[in-house]
């Protein structure tokens, strides 16, 4: 590549550290691996380490799959007493924010590519029936487009008002847009569903985004929401949280709704004792030495020896 280019690339450095406690054997399913579409940015390997809370010495298996959406899934069983759930991981990025698409084109529900057809209808938490009429109330005298789905953008970002006080996992759609708050998966649904109204097909995604290139969020980093468009023949990522091209976004899911990304699917009761994740630029020379949890804070194991 060349020297202008090599400057635009940033090492981000990623990873979780998720405690549960449970009583008896709990099988789980976890979505935690960065996405099949990012693996080759990969600078080094992100396998999850399992180990139990109670025999650090206990072997869990763990088997890996890929799901109906193409997203990578692990599967194990927790044993009694609980286990500790990590990984981290460094990823090449472009630095460059996110492509934006002004000029890109509906394309007729006709044409589409089979595969994208499945966006386009109702879902769990995406009631296209029920917003199908303000939908096009709202939004039908909108150029079709990148302006039309800008536009459904910029009005679920003003709709809702955001804070983790206002988290409810069963909040639908238009639940959310007759509540008119939320958290990111409440920006992503609504954004999704008025978006399958038109006949514009939109997937809900999950994964990494830090605070590189924007003020950094005093509140503690979490995985976030956000969704991608079909248009032009190609998939744009959209924000109706933020509402602004981001810097290295590190997709880990997409599918019809947050029932299909779900990071955890659990069959049995258990509580989550700890739950952290982490999203920062690296430097450079500090991308190959792996973090390492040491009194609730993560560090480079350089930095500890």
């Amino acid at each position: 590549s060349s020297p202008g280019l090599r400057e635009n690339i940033m090492q981000i450095r990623y990873g979780y550290r998720i405690e549960l406690l449970c009583q008896h054997d709990l099988p789980l399913i976890t979505m935690l691996d960065v996405h099949p579409s990012r693996r080759h940015d990969l600078v080094r390997p992100d396998e999850m380490l399992v180990r139990s809370l109670v025999d650090p010495s206990l072997h869990i298996p763990v088997n890996q799959y890929l799901d109906q959406f193409g997203n990578i899934c692990r599967r194990m069983v927790v044993p009694a007493g609980g286990a500790l759930l990590q990984s981290d991981g460094v990823v090449h990025d472009t630095g460059e924010p996110e492509p934006v698409g002004l000029g890109a084109r509906e394309v007729l529900p006709s044409r589409l590519p089979d595969e994208a057809l499945v966006y386009l209808l109702g879902s769990r938490y995406c009631e296209t029936d029920k917003l199908a009429p303000q939908a096009w109330s709202l939004f039908g005298h909108i150029p079709a487009g990148w302006e039309r789905v800008q536009a459904v953008v910029d009005f679920v970002h003003n709709h809702l008002t955001f804070g983790y006080h206002f988290a409810r996992n069963t909040r639908t759609a238009a639940e959310a847009f007759e509540e008119r708050v939320g958290v990111c998966r409440d920006f992503a649904h609504l954004a999704v569903t008025l978006c399958r109204c038109l006949n514009i097909p939109a997937r809900y995604c999950n994964g990494y985004l830090g605070d590189i290139g924007v003020p950094k969020d005093p509140a503690p980093m979490d995985f976030n929401a956000w969704f991608e468009v079909y248009l032009g023949g190609r998939w744009y990522t959209m924000d109706a949280r933020h509402n602004q091209p981001r810097i290295g976004r590190v997709v880990i899911a997409r599918g019809r709704d947050a029932t299909d990304v779900a990071m955890m699917n659990s069959f049995g009761p258990h509580v989550l004792q700890r739950f952290e994740v982490i999203t920062e630029e690296a430097e450079e020379e500090a991308a190959l030495a792996p973090m390492v949890p040491r009194n609730g804070q993560w560090l480079q194991q350089a930095a500890l020896s």
